[in-house]
């Protein structure tokens, strides 16, 4: 295969993955604001586009620099090289999209260089901890802010919004949903577009800037192509969410990804907004039980055990939780494993 072929092919397959990004994210940036109506679907996937395109071209090339550079030195990134590892972060992300889960594709594409690495020898095991370090704290920080606003803030987070009024004031916590909405994208984009080009401005085969606006604008694409679906499916099987809900697991989560974004870091915005969700619903599922009880719930009459039965269900769906982290596992080890095992092949037979 000529080298032209090749680049054809690597680039092909970046548009894949950022399409794909734009496809899964605008589900988890928009879709409470459109079930709720306060946008259409084109006019959230345009808004999504834009503002991920934003974030890729502001914050995006930090997280390139980690990814393509840091991880592994860039002379190991050859043109066939990163295409495979484009490829495997591909095959991750259609394992992902096939169990119908929000894929963790920082994690996949991290891990497919990471294997690329173990299997040259040639890891930055030092930054790979960093990395690693932030993903476990992420979701730590996600979780229990999220816990702490559910048990104790959620009611007066309600009653301070009121959505379900009419007037002026309803107006503009609806707007403010589509505001955080926008920030989540823009979270989305300066994380993401790594994920899609960082290999190839590794291997110099494109520079920097055009890399992250091809990213931006596949992201875009895969807004309109594939967005409108997840939008409406988006947090229906984890917990009941409501557009208070949606602000506070949006806010946080887009927080926590633009600061590891800005610091360079490559993390998922999926796992971070989903750990957010089932922190919340697991908030809001124990707030009626009395603090001395959460221990214990011995200490409950019969009627306040069922009640906690009752809305561990209706808030917190544990089995769905289960698959969507054995996902989240699986898939990156898959693209990794095929990346060393691919290039632990091209060294036996002297390809490399």
């Amino acid at each position: 295969m000529t080298e032209v072929a090749v680049l054809g092919v690597g680039l092909l397959t970046a548009v894949f993955v950022a399409v794909n990004v734009g496809g899964s994210s605008t589900g988890v940036c928009f879709g409470p604001a459109v079930g709720s109506g306060i946008v259409s679907l084109r006019g959230a996937s345009g808004l999504m586009a834009v503002f991920a395109f934003i974030g890729g071209i502001v914050i995006g090339p930090n997280v390139v620099e980690t990814m393509g550079r840091d991880l592994v030195p860039p002379e190991q990134f050859t043109l066939a090289a990163s295409t495979a590892v484009l490829l495997f972060t591909g095959i991750g992300l259609v394992l992902s999209n096939y169990l119908r889960i929000s894929a963790s594709t920082s994690q996949i594409a991290v891990v497919a260089i990471v294997g690329m690495g173990v299997a040259l020898g040639v890891l930055n095991w030092a930054t790979f901890g960093i990395i690693l370090t932030w993903w476990i704290l992420s979701a730590i920080i996600s979780f229990w802010i999220s816990v702490v606003v559910g048990r104790y803030l959620y009611d007066s987070l309600v009653e301070l919004l009121d959505f379900g009024d009419e007037g002026e004031k309803s107006k503009y916590a609806q707007m403010l949903v589509l505001v955080v909405g926008c920030y989540m994208a823009f979270s989305a984009g300066a994380s993401n577009v790594a994920n899609a080009v960082a290999p190839l401005v590794g291997s110099d085969a494109i520079e920097m800037t055009p890399a992250v606006v091809l990213g931006g604008v596949a992201i875009g694409a895969g807004a309109f192509l594939i967005g409108p679906r997840t939008m409406k499916t988006i947090g229906n099987e984890i917990t009941n969410i409501s557009l208070e809900a949606a602000l506070v697991i949006e806010t946080t989560a887009a927080t926590i990804i633009t600061l590891l974004s800005l610091a360079g870091i490559p993390a998922s915005l999926a796992i971070v907004a989903t750990l957010s969700v089932i922190g919340l619903g697991w908030g809001r599922s124990t707030k009626r039980v009395p603090v001395g009880a959460d221990v214990a719930l011995g200490e409950l009459s019969e009627d306040e055990k069922k009640k906690v039965r009752e809305d561990s269900l209706e808030l917190y769906n544990l089995g769905t939780s289960r698959r969507i982290v054995a996902t989240w596992i699986v898939a990156p080890i898959l693209a990794g494993t095929l990346a060393f095992v691919a290039f632990g092949l091209a060294i036996y037979f002297g390809l490399m």
